[in-house]
This record gives C-alpha cells, structure tokens and sequence, in this order.
C-alpha cells in the first residue's frame, strides 16, 4: 500500500493511501485531519485522474526517512 499527500492548507494534513488496483482505477483511503479531527473515507480513483494528479503536484508519493543505527 503506498501513501501520497495531498497539497492543501499548512494547517492541516491531507493523504491517500492506495488500498488497491480496480479495473476501472484504484481503491482509496482518504484521510483528513484539521484542528485535531481524523476523517477517513474510502472510494475510487480513476487511473486516469491519479495519473492528472501526479503530473500537477496535487498529489506526490509519501517517502518516509527511515534513520539508520550504524
């Protein structure tokens, strides 16, 4: 499953994260939290608008900094 955040206000905190490949697009889990309220809803996506929406920026893929003990 991977992640992208939304772009949206600073103070909040937008991201999908991609549950699943349907034939007609993808499984979404939409999260949203503002002033300290976590909304979550599901729903698909066509392969179509997510590609719209990687080449824009609206959305970019989620890259976690995983530290390293050396």
């Amino acid at each position: 499953m991977k992640r992208y955040c939304i772009k949206c206000r600073t103070d909040r905190v937008e991201y999908i994260d991609v549950v699943k490949e349907v034939p007609d697009g993808y499984l979404i889990r939409l999260t949203r939290i503002s002033d300290g309220i976590k909304k979550t809803t599901e729903d698909t996506m066509t392969k179509h608008l997510f590609k719209i929406c990687l080449k824009t920026g609206f959305i970019h893929e989620f890259i976690s900094k995983a530290a390293s003990v050396a």
